[in-house]
């Protein structure tokens, strides 16, 4: 199965440079039913999808569907999140095979943004080198969640800003 939930788990793991071995000892399972998950023979016992998706730095609806369902959609009023709950994400899959994933709290990247406060993941990638932070900042504050930003560069990066 080409994007079955084996080949994610095979991929997340050489994403990592793991072994099965290293992956079965993390996940508190045999080497065995490492193979046999990445073999599409079984699954992983629905208790340990929450740790493997951790562990890879992605969701849980990721590992099971190939890709985040994060939508775009401006929340009224009274049904926001409190601002200091609230998730700022980047993602960003380089043409190298760097993965940079950053997540910080919208409250404390507004603070950092105040006392100048600079992100050289972000601002380090040419993707993202004109990204505008306050922008993204009110946007949040006015309701707006889900992917914001999607940008796949010419030099092959893959890059995702999301607010949840």
């Amino acid at each position: 199965m080409a994007n079955s939930i084996g080949t994610r788990i095979a991929e997340n793991r050489r994403r990592k440079g793991l072994t099965q071995d290293e992956l079965a000892e993390y996940m508190g399972v045999s080497s065995q039913a490492v193979s046999k998950w990445e073999n599409d023979i079984s699954c992983p016992d629905i208790t340990l999808l929450p740790k493997l998706a951790d562990y890879f730095n992605i969701s849980v609806d990721e590992l099971l569907r190939g890709a985040a369902s994060v939508q775009t959609q401006v929340v009224d009023k009274q049904e926001r999140k409190d601002f200091s709950k609230m998730l700022f994400k980047v993602r960003i899959n380089s043409s190298d095979g760097d993965v940079v994933n950053v997540t910080l709290p919208l409250s404390l990247l507004k603070v950092g943004l105040d006392v100048g406060m600079k992100m050289p993941q972000i601002s380090g990638n040419t993707a993202l080198k004109d990204l505008d932070l306050e922008a993204i900042l009110k946007a949040a504050e006015n309701g707006v969640i889900g992917k914001i930003v999607e940008i796949d560069s010419a030099d092959g990066d893959h890059v995702e800003v999301i607010i949840e």
